[in-house]
């Protein structure tokens, strides 16, 4: 790897700081859970879904979200080393391994085709955002599903009425709304759980476009220098 003498493409300032605004966002979501909780919301989630299927959502939501932020902190971590090598600080031996430096080692060893070097860079930087994304479609699927078990329930309580008494019209009114809630809510927290997490994911993927840009204008710098050498 070259000297911190000599000379390196200027460093572009980092303007998307991820790790900063996931734990803003995070911090949005603890006080949005709080107040959900004061007005009472959340009991009137989990009391009118007897099929347990917003919890799993909920869950699934929280599980992500915390994985999201461990992903923004490692994708910082390693932008800030392409950062610190485009300053002429090179990654020591104990940072020999990470994405950029890998990057550019496979890069020098095989400089008439970089595609193999890239690959890697590509898989490091977005190849577990896959599993993130499909997760995050399981939220709107589980939100799907939970709709189908309630319009299920709904159509079982009405083909189970035969003879109407006015009488029980109140009692009879309440479990068909049974059904009716299951459907709405679950929909409902499956669609929001999508959204947040989408948005979580796309600045996760706008982030890692980042660093294999930054790594790869890095790279053509060290080729030129080696040819010019």
């Amino acid at each position: 790897m070259p000297t911190s003498s000599e000379r390196t493409p200027s460093p572009r300032k980092l303007v998307e700081p991820i790790w900063f605004e996931w734990m803003t966002l995070a911090g949005l979501f603890i006080f949005s859970a709080w107040l959900l909780g004061v007005k009472g919301v959340w009991h009137l989630l989990f009391s009118s879904d007897p099929t347990g299927i917003t919890a799993v959502i909920i869950i699934v939501f929280v599980l992500s979200t915390l994985w999201s932020g461990i992903r923004a902190r490692e994708l910082a971590a390693q932008r800030a080393i392409i950062e610190a090598a485009q300053k002429g600080q090179w990654p020591s031996a104990s940072q020999a391994d990470t994405w950029a430096a890998e990057y550019w080692q496979m890069l020098m060893l095989n400089s008439n085709d970089g595609s193999a070097a890239l690959d890697v860079l590509m898989e490091k930087t977005h190849g577990i955002h896959a599993t993130a994304w499909w997760i995050n479609g399981v939220q709107l699927k589980l939100g799907l599903l939970g709709k189908v078990i309630g319009f299920s329930m709904l159509a079982m309580q009405i083909g189970q009425i035969q003879n109407f008494d006015p009488a029980q019209s109140q009692e009879l009114l309440r479990s068909l709304t049974m059904g009716l809630g299951v459907a709405l809510l679950t929909t409902m927290v499956g669609l929001v759980g999508n959204i947040l997490l989408g948005l979580q994911l796309t600045r996760l993927d706008r982030f890692a476009d980042d660093i294999v840009t930054q790594a790869q204008r890095m790279g053509w710098h060290l080729q030129m220098m080696r040819a010019e050498s």
